[in-house]
């Protein structure tokens, strides 16, 4: 048998395959028509659950059984500094603390950048000799410390956002330096177990306040009261299938760490700096 090109036994060799050409695409007018019955399918709204009146959270899981039964008798005022992402949170502590106390007695604002002209009020406060701001920091002096005056009632800003939110708003709003800025010397642990703080002395905003408080009115009673229904919160989360978070400090040193390590040199020495106890 010749090798090459001469005839097979089994018959001519089939002829090349082609590829199919494509089927043309419809024309605007078709897409028209094939559509037409989706506009015509009811449309299923999102409403959300039924909220309560004094706590904003949802009915069926109402904290007001936690909340006084009257606001505490403070002579201490909070502005609540809020970044806009702290109002969607599902879990915020804000209104439980709001629900503690007298509404003039809780101003909140919420936004990035207040200006003096867009926000008269907060630049009359921020100038008010009787007015601090909890932000710690080298500057900071610690409350406990501060000798509070007995002319006017004393005034407490406090920002609410991460600590990333919180830093960004401080130093981009020039009102913000004008108050004493105060500290709260404490060792306690956050019991805002369900969302993960940055080190184990790390406190939620209405826990803050509710320190902050304790020690401007000289009444311990306050810090128990307004920490009940953070307690009873995190129990009923923790109860249906939430998890505790342990801050970074505590899952870094413990080798519990799961994420990547920052490739950013800042963001890594700050991690170092949990782990070696120094304070940032």
């Amino acid at each position: 048998m010749e090798r090459g090109g001469g005839s097979s036994a089994a018959g001519p060799s089939p002829s090349p395959s082609r590829s199919p050409s494509p089927s043309p695409s419809p024309s605007p007018s078709e897409d028209r028509e094939c559509c037409a019955g989706l506009w015509e399918l009811p449309v299923e709204r999102c409403e959300r659950r039924p909220e309560c009146g004094r706590c904003s959270r949802p009915q069926k899981v109402c904290l007001c059984p936690f909340l006084p039964i009257h606001p505490l008798k403070v002579s201490t005022c909070l502005y609540i500094i809020q970044h806009p992402a702290e109002e969607s949170r599902v879990l915020r502590t804000v209104p439980l603390l709001a629900a503690c106390l007298p509404p003039d007695k809780c101003k909140i604002l919420i936004g990035r950048r207040f200006s003096e002209d867009r926000y008269p009020e907060l630049a009359t406060v921020c100038r008010n000799p009787s007015t601090l701001i909890l932000y710690p920091g080298a500057e900071a002096t610690n409350l406990e410390e501060v000798t509070l005056g007995s002319s006017s009632p004393p005034i407490m800003i406090i920002i609410d956002g991460t600590w990333s939110q919180a830093k960004d708003i401080f130093y981009k709003n020039s009102l913000f330096r004008l108050p004493k800025q105060v500290q709260l010397k404490t060792n306690i642990s956050s019991q805002y177990v369900i969302r993960t703080q940055p080190t184990n002395t790390c406190l939620s905003t209405l826990e803050c306040a509710a320190v902050a408080l304790t020690i401007m009115e000289k009444n311990k009673s306050i810090q128990e009261t307004i920490l009940r229904p953070l307690q009873a919160l995190c129990s009923f989360q923790l109860q249906h299938g939430a998890q505790i978070h342990h801050s970074k400090e505590h899952l870094l040193k413990n080798g519990l760490y799961d994420k990547p390590m920052p490739k950013n040199k800042r963001k890594l020495r700050r991690m170092e700096l949990l782990v070696n106890n120094v304070k940032i």
